[in-house]
């Protein structure tokens, strides 16, 4: 079955769909979750929320804004800074640098589709210092723009406008 064929099951919300999305992308989520959230128990909890949300929201995934593993790895990973937040972590339990984060997607064998995850170190590495800092702070480790603008004592506006510019420039490698 084709990712096409299986999301025009998904989005008929077709059971067999739903079985076949989790056995395709459940560890591979749950790998980012539990080192997001650190707790086995915890982890398991925002998978089951990651996967209630895919299927209740399945409509506005829209396949010219990005692939699909990509739309469901931002579900999960927002989804486990909800519950970090919610249980009033401190940013001294995010200390993940992205070489870690990277280095645990390209551990996984069992990814579908390897494409999203293979090399996006190589590619983040390329970007200007301050790009790799703060991509580093907003994606990987899950500060808020607020929280990154403290850590690197710069107003939250430059941080904004850093953040757009560098997925720019992130986009732009990946197209090459």
């Amino acid at each position: 079955m084709t990712q096409e064929e299986l999301l025009v099951l998904v989005y008929r919300k077709d059971e067999r769909a739903f079985t076949h999305i989790y056995d395709m992308y459940s560890k591979s989520l749950f790998s980012v979750i539990n080192v997001l959230v650190s707790n086995r128990e915890e982890a398991e909890d925002v998978l089951q929320e990651v996967f209630v949300k895919i299927w209740k929201n399945i409509d506005s995934y829209n396949e010219s804004k990005g692939r699909f593993y990509t739309w469901i790895l931002n579900i999960a990973r927002n989804t486990s800074i909800d519950k970090l937040r919610s249980k009033n972590f401190n940013n001294s339990q995010k200390n993940l640098s992205s070489d870690n984060f990277v280095h645990l997607l390209d551990d996984s064998n069992k990814l579908v589709d390897k494409v999203d995850t293979i090399g996006i170190n190589e590619f983040v590495k390329k970007l200007k210092p301050k790009c790799i800092q703060i991509i580093d702070l907003l994606f990987f480790k899950g500060y808020t723009q607020q929280e990154a603008s403290e850590e690197l004592e710069i107003p939250l506006g430059t941080v904004k406008t850093h953040n757009r510019n560098c997925i720019n420039d992130l986009r732009t490698y990946l197209k090459v």
